[in-house]
């Protein structure tokens, strides 16, 4: 549907669709002196800079009316508004319905100019909102505080921030038939793959839905194996994180009113890195990237294990600790799974709890809670002390994973080993541990293997692996990562 050059029904037929809306700011007035020329402007109240408007569109135009001649026909009007009314170089002209109705919707201010087919679109968005905030979920001791926030535009200069580069691109496009969400793809043009672009831009084209609230829509709707519990696309709320993934040759989805974005293509090994392992000494980082991953095979496999070998292999331990261990026991009446489960549940609960409760009463539970209903489990007979310290230590293991999105896959992972080891004992919890492997080394995102570079190492001659369980000196770091378009990996001489 075109524009229609006459301003009254352009003016019926926008305000016929916000009937009932209150926040639908609009204006009719005249420019020029004798016989003016009408003007009409609309835009909604709070997603628009009003005083923006008015200083760099409206003043400038009743300037230009009370100084100019404009009549007597006026076949110009429209060219001496443009280029001399307006006060800022920001600026659209359309001439399509449904495209003004988007940027009006949007947060822009929109401009008829009676007798003209074309709408002056200005650039006045002024969305409420946090402002930049410091890091929650990836929270760092060494390197930036900067989190990205709800709005897309700060999001984008937060990265070109940091990357300096003309070839450094913004695609930006709409999803959702009713929200019309802004979402970007920021990636480095001569760094990334030109078939994941492509297939990042085919998935994306294929969703056709109502609305996109947030980001985690948009990697529900991309992902390759959406059966799997582990991420296939990473999120991060850190800047500096996605400005690194650019550098690497990976794409950055972004998404207006989401402060996380989306990283793709993603590895196993890119959840256990941390912005600060690039910032410390690389013996440190080492050492801390071999924790998680201590972390991440107790997290999944202790309960299992300890339950394989209590119950099934008692042989397996000291004599001590088979003795200790069943003197604990001998007071509880139901079995070791049980136990565990039930003592697992109740730190599912306490977590959850604590994060929907406000940041000090939360912390707070966790602690007091953890203490008090462990203590009074044990002294009640209903779990032995070392399921306590099992359960426990699993749960802790999970935080010093950096990325909540892989830990909720350790989670729903835990329950599969451990009940296969309930079975069959060490049997059923090695089958378990084989199983999981195996579905790990089937995945892939955007066509990169999960488990790369523990597997395929060579298809990048093995550089991958100084970044991988210990992390080598920068200086050590000749190629970019399998990631990078293979015309550009040369990352330093």
């Amino acid at each position: 549907m075109q524009i229609s050059k006459n301003l009254e029904e352009n003016i019926t037929a926008l305000e016929s669709l916000f009937t009932d809306c209150t926040d639908f700011v609009k204006r009719k007035f005249p420019v020029g002196r004798d016989n003016p020329v009408w003007v009409y402007c609309a835009y909604f109240d709070a997603m628009t800079d009003r005083m923006a408007v008015e200083l760099t569109v409206i003043a400038p135009l009743l300037r230009l009316g009370a100084a100019r001649s404009l009549r007597p026909r006026y076949e110009n009007a429209y060219e001496i508004f443009r280029d001399f009314g307006i006060d800022t170089a920001d600026f659209n002209e359309v001439d399509d319905w449904q495209l003004m109705m988007y940027f009006i919707m949007a947060g822009e201010s929109v401009f008829f100019i009676d007798g003209f087919d074309k709408a002056l679109v200005i650039a006045s968005r002024a969305f409420p909102n946090r402002g930049i905030q410091s890091v929650d979920t990836e929270v760092v001791i060494h390197g930036s505080r900067e989190a990205f926030s709800e709005v897309i535009r700060f999001n984008t200069a937060l990265v070109r921030r940091r990357i300096r580069d003309p070839r450094l691109k913004v695609k930006q496009s709409r999803l959702g038939k009713r929200s019309e969400t802004d979402i970007a793809l920021v990636y480095l043009d001569d760094l990334v793959r030109p078939e994941v672009l492509k297939e990042v831009e085919r998935r994306l084209a294929r969703i056709k839905v109502d609305a996109v609230l947030d980001s985690g829509y948009v990697e529900q709707y991309i992902e390759d194996n959406w059966r799997s519990p582990f991420p296939q696309v990473q999120m991060t709320e850190r800047p500096d994180k996605a400005a690194a993934s650019i550098l690497e040759g990976r794409i950055v989805i972004m998404v207006d009113n989401s402060p996380f974005v989306l990283i793709v293509p993603v590895t196993l090994n890119a959840f256990f890195q941390a912005s600060e392992d690039y910032y410390d000494r690389w013996q440190i980082a080492s050492f801390v990237r071999v924790i998680r991953y201590v972390a991440a095979f107790f997290a999944v496999g202790l309960p299992g294990l300890y339950l394989s070998a209590a119950v099934f292999h008692p042989a397996m331990l000291p004599m001590l600790s088979v003795l200790r261990m069943a003197e604990a026991r001998a007071p509880v009446p139901f079995p070791a799974v049980a136990e565990i489960l039930v003592m697992d549940i109740a730190f599912e609960l306490l977590r959850e709890a604590g994060i929907r409760l406000p940041r000090a009463a939360g912390g707070a539970l966790g602690i007091v809670g953890g203490l008090i209903i462990g203590q009074a489990a044990v002294e009640a007979g209903l779990v032995s002390p070392i399921v306590v310290i099992v359960v426990a230590l699993a749960g802790v293991s999970n935080f010093a994973i950096p990325h909540v999105s892989l830990v909720a896959g350790f989670r729903l992972a835990k329950y599969f080993v451990l009940l296969l080891s309930a079975a069959f004992g060490l049997l059923g919890f090695l089958a378990g541990m084989l199983i999981l492997l195996i579905h790990l080394a089937s995945l892939k995102s955007f066509g990169i293997p999960y488990l790369f570079p523990f597997t395929s190492a060579e298809l990048n001659d093995y550089s991958d692996t100084k970044d991988s369980i210990f992390r080598f000196p920068l200086f050590a770091y000749k190629k970019r990562p399998f990631y990078a378009n293979p015309k550009n990996v040369n990352r330093s001489e």
